[in-house]
């Protein structure tokens, strides 16, 4: 027995001490609900009442207190007594937060109580009440409540997310558990399917009766505008106000209005660009947010973690220069070079094959490592690597190249015009193709930047007039920028012709170029490539190359989250980054057990030598699905894939629904069917995340629904988000991934391991391998992307945190 193991044994799992230590609170909860339940409707919304009114009594010593703070400071006093006023009232906020925590874990047993049987109430049918003026108010716009006489009729079913709903949901014993981590400012990771939306009701209601604010923070304005419609109901019929700033315009009355509300959805990326427009306000009527008091992230770890990589910046448009018309310019040069490299590594690579085929592994391997940093995503190349032994000589060569600090690499890049590093995402030109380009140019000294320091020294010792050397100093400096600004050019679209791909990256909507996110396969609206790379885009594709922009206000989704005097969040997928979770929010992830035994089959990946033979395999499972009845829900890792995918069923005659970046109008529509019998759906990351696929009970009884993966994505967590569409609440289901060696996480990041048991065993193009040993080995190379990963985001973090303390000054 290892010794973590003896220590579990003797103290419990950390998921046991959780649970251990929240138990009594789960039992007062329990104990409370019998009581509040057998309250009438009209009492049981006098006892929310008198609980929020408690709160107030809570609140008021400390208002009162900065009431009077801020008449002092007002008046003539001393720069000392200010200072310590001052001092006062930042103590006073952090008092008060204290004691509201204090009163809400008192209250925590009835306001849960008082959520559950409301819950319940709906669940039974319409809830009929004495009308308040509030009920008389939200029966104008509203179809959930209806004035009859002097009664308010809550009904029991309403439109959310542009379709009608019926509630037939109530609050089970580990969605409470999940409700009192959330409130305790944890991270509760719930399998896909546990009901996390109806969890968040539980915290949000409680901490709402604060009056501080709480806001829920999702992945998409769909999910956030749904989720307003779909749990608002249960906060309003309490006379708590909520809204959406997604629905509202930036800087309007009507999202400041919303800000203003009980509890508040919204996007992360809307909740930090208004702090960024908060913070370029010239007067604080122009303001719209108010205290960061309790968040809630839905899918926290693809807010916190995944979108976290990126920064939040908002930009404006800057004057044209000469530098926008440089992309124009210099495109087809660009492009020829691109061309010219596509041909110099067809040649080595033929030439590669002539010489393994010959015997003269060594001279094959150089050539083969040659052709790979010419070009790693070359078709033929990547083909030519899935037959046995290649990736092993490819390796062997690589390892020999990049050992004493890559020495001898310059054997290797020299021949080539550019060099490719596809795990940095960066692209060098190589003294070949700086001269082929400048001689296309017709400029031999195109990439000749003026050494400055020399040139001064020169002029200095020159004897030349003032007029003469400020003449000569600007002359200099003239040419120093702009050949430095022509070469940043040329890199950028260098840069996007050998890394940026059509339809995986980004899309083509209306003659503008659209960014892709990798992680939830959403078009990112009003996002743009920094440092003129959209530019170099635009102009590889021959859309309308826009002016450049210039940054007004920047901040880190991790500073602006850590913000919040309380931060919580909840997610099928936390526990393998939950060092990243402490270290950087101090969020403790507590996993909360699930209310039925998950059933899903998981099977092994099913691995093949290329991705023809994978998509034939993926296709013939489909049919095979199908037939049975079952519903298919088929994960693509980009719109390319699954356009792909899209024709090959076509061209077999089977109905399909397409969900993507570029379908994304038509969510609710699609995932609508996807649960039918025999239907099928091909979809990006973006069927990951808080959809919910409804099945009827003849295809429960076919054997529920069958995920197909058709390839890796380079975060674990994506994965596991796919499988768990599947096998929700005790439902049976299936989940399988298909991979081929040419998957890029494959080429990135696979072993020599997995090339080397491939090669042994004589893998031929259209036979599969299955093996939980290369499933293990797969989930290593996702780990390694992920420490990757990890690591941008930490110097991200560490460059805004200086940018913080600006900020807080």
């Amino acid at each position: 027995m290892g010794f973590n193991n003896f220590l579990r044994s003797l103290f419990g799992s950390k998921a046991d001490r959780d649970y251990r230590a929240i138990k009594p609170v789960l039992d007062k909860t329990l104990k409370k609900y019998d009581e509040i339940d057998k309250l009438s409707n009209d009492e049981l919304r006098a006892h929310s009442a008198a609980l929020r009114e408690h709160m107030r009594e809570v609140e008021k010593p400390f208002e009162d207190r900065r009431m009077e703070i801020r008449a002092q400071l007002n008046e003539d006093i001393s720069i000392d007594q200010k200072e310590a006023l001052v001092t006062e009232l930042d103590k006073l906020v952090k008092d008060e937060d204290d004691a509201i925590e204090k009163a809400l874990n008192e209250i925590l047993p009835e306001a849960f109580s008082i959520m559950k049987s409301t819950a319940r109430r709906l669940n039974d049918g319409d809830v009929v009440v004495k009308a308040s003026e509030f009920d008389k108010e939200l029966s104008i716009s509203h179809d959930f409540v209806s004035i009859e006489g002097d009664k308010a009729v809550w009904h029991k079913s309403w439109v959310a997310g542009g379709n009608k709903i019926t509630w037939d949901m109530v609050h089970y014993d580990v969605q409470l558990i999940g409700g009192i981590a959330l409130h305790q400012g944890r991270i509760a990771e719930m399998s896909t399917g546990e009901g996390k939306t109806l969890v968040a009701t539980l915290p949000v209601f409680l901490n709402a009766l604060a009056g501080k604010g709480v806001h829920i923070v999702t992945v998409n304005d769909y999910l956030s505008k749904r989720d307003s419609e779909w749990m608002g109901p249960l906060y309003q019929f309490h006379g708590l106000s909520v809204d959406c700033i997604d629905k509202h315009e930036p800087n309007s009355d009507a999202r400041r209005n919303a800000y203003n509300c009980d509890i508040t959805f919204g996007t992360n990326n809307e909740f930090g660009f208004d702090y960024l427009r908060d913070n370029m306000a010239v007067s604080s009527e122009d303001l719209v947010q108010r205290k960061h008091h309790y968040a809630i992230v839905d899918e926290v770890d693809s807010v916190l973690i995944d979108d976290a990589r990126t920064p939040l910046i908002i930009s404006g448009p800057t004057a044209k220069t000469e530098s926008d018309d440089q992309f124009l310019e210099y495109r087809p040069y660009v492009e020829r070079l691109y061309q010219a490299q596509r041909s110099l590594v067809n040649q080595i690579l033929n030439e590669a094959k002539k010489k393994i085929a010959e015997g003269d592994e060594q001279e094959g391997g150089k050539l083969l490592f040659r052709a790979h940093k010419g070009l790693p995503k070359y078709q033929p190349l990547i083909k030519y690597l899935s037959e046995p032994g290649m990736k092993v000589i490819l390796q062997k060569t690589e390892n020999y190249y990049i050992q004493d600090n890559e020495r001898e690499m310059p054997v290797i890049t020299d021949p080539l015009y550019f060099v490719i590093n596809e795990q940095l995402n960066s692209v060098d030109m190589t003294d070949k193709g700086n001269d082929v380009l400048a001689k296309s140019v017709g400029d031999e000294n195109f990439f000749i930047i003026p050494d400055v320091g020399s040139k001064i020294a020169a002029m200095e010792q020159a004897g030349l007039s003032p007029e003469e050397k400020r003449h000569q100093k600007d002359a200099l400096m003239e040419d120093f920028s702009l050949k430095s600004e022509r070469i940043h050019t040329v890199n950028q679209l260098l840069k996007a012709y050998t890394q940026f791909e059509k339809d995986v990256d980004y899309i083509i909507v209306d003659g503008k170029i659209k960014i892709v996110d990798e992680q939830t396969g959403r078009v990112m609206e009003g996002r743009r490539w920094s440092d003129g790379l959209h530019q170099a885009v635009e102009a590889k594709e021959n859309v309308k190359v826009e002016a450049a922009t210039q940054t007004f206000a920047t901040i880190t989704l991790q500073n602006y989250f850590r913000m919040y005097h309380k931060l919580s969040g909840m997610t099928g997928t936390a526990e393998t980054e939950a060092g990243e979770f402490w270290s950087i929010y101090k969020l403790d992830v507590m996993v909360i057990p699930t209310n039925r035994p998950i059933i899903r089959d998981d099977q092994d990946d099913l691995i093949y030598k290329t991705k023809k033979a994978k998509f034939t395999a993926v296709i013939e499972r489909i049919m095979q699905l199908r037939d049975a009845g079952r519903p298919v829900l088929v994960g693509t890792t980009d719109v390319e894939t699954s356009e792909l995918l899209s024709r090959m069923l076509r061209m077999r005659g089977i109905k399909h629904n397409v969900l993507n970046a570029k379908e994304h109008a038509r969510e609710a529509e699609i995932v609508g069917q996807a649960g039918q019998s025999s239907s099928v759906t091909i979809a990006t990351n973006m069927a990951g995340r808080g959809t919910d696929i409804k099945l009827s009970p003849e295809v429960i009884k076919a054997g529920g629904l069958a995920i197909v993966g058709t390839e890796r994505h380079d975060s674990r967590r994506v994965d596991r988000q796919l499988r768990g569409r599947a096998g929700r609440q005790g439902d049976p289901g299936s989940s399988v991934f298909f991979i081929s060696l040419e998957d890029d996480l494959m080429r990135l990041f696979g072993s020599e391991r997995i090339a080397s048991v491939v090669d042994r065993l004589g893998m031929k193009e259209n036979e599969t391998l299955e093996s939980s040993m290369l499933s293990g080995a797969i989930e290593r190379a996702q780990k390694k992307v992920e420490e990757n990963n990890f690591g941008i985001r930490k110097r991200l973090l560490e460059y805004d945190d200086v940018m913080n303390y600006q900020r807080e000054a």
